[in-house]
């Protein structure tokens, strides 16, 4: 049998390495560049931060939901070093409100579609009043820039009173996303983003919204003050977004760089 000593001399090393561990995984947690990122990004955003950290050997961490979510975090104190938003509004309560480095930059602009998974069912706005469909995803326009447009082109198009009792609404495209695909609605408002992404590529059927039914969807960036210790790693990725290569992956997956 172990004695006493030993016994003590193992549980304290076991605790230290315990301990250790813990550290470990905390540093590299604060180590890393934390990006709020708007859910219309979420299939982009790897590749991006894959390209930047290969070329800076920045690690980064990509925390996604609405942007109308992930303002009120960073108002409220959360470590984010960047909001890449989906509108510019938030983006300047920020600036307005000191809590930014500098401006907002646009860093591109978003293009809205139909999307559905029923074959049976065609993705343009005429299919909206059909008997066939019945629950229709859209952001929340509270929370979602990419559910104002939505709802700005349901009343350009004169359908808000026909429609009222088919919306459904995601916090977030990301939840719209998932309410199109669980085929829990018929066909629903999102980012091309989305469908332009290798995981949603053949998925469906989808088109693109005439850009005069909706304001343009100018998307805007801020590097936040909340780490002092992250501004210049924050300041390189605001250059990166901005730079050709950032702007070519963007494109690829279907945002527009001038409107």
């Amino acid at each position: 049998m172990f004695g006493t000593n030993r016994y003590c001399q193992i549980l304290f090393s076991g605790c230290f390495i315990l301990l250790a561990l813990l550290l470990s995984c905390n540093s590299e947690h604060k180590n890393k560049l934390r990006i709020a990122v708007a859910a219309n990004l979420q299939f982009v955003m790897p590749e991006l931060v894959s390209d930047f950290s290969n070329r800076t050997g920045v690690e980064c961490e990509i925390i996604v939901s609405s942007s109308g979510k992930l303002t009120a975090q960073i108002l409220e104190g959360a470590p984010f070093d960047l909001l890449l938003s989906a509108d510019m509004k938030y983006p300047e309560e920020l600036y307005n409100r000191s809590f930014t480095l500098f401006e907002p930059d646009i860093y591109a602009y978003g293009n809205l579609i139909l999307w559905t998974l029923d074959e049976d069912i065609k993705p343009e706005l005429e299919s909206l009043l059909s008997d066939k469909v019945s629950y229709i995803a859209i952001g929340n326009p509270k929370t979602a820039p990419y559910g104002i447009s939505a709802l700005e082109v349901i009343i350009s198009s004169g359908m808000e009173e026909r429609l009222n009792k088919k919306l459904i609404y995601g916090e977030s495209i990301a939840q719209t996303n998932q309410f199109i695909l669980s085929k829990s609605v018929d066909l629903g408002f999102t980012s091309k983003s989305v469908v332009m992404s290798k995981q949603m590529k053949g998925q469906g059927q989808w088109a693109e919204i005439d850009k005069k039914l909706y304001s343009p969807m100018a998307q805007g960036m801020v590097v936040l003050k909340s780490r002092k210790a992250f501004e210049t790693r924050a300041i390189q990725f605001r250059d990166y977004m901005l730079s050709s290569e950032g702007k070519e992956i963007l494109h690829k997956f279907g945002y527009n760089m001038k409107h």
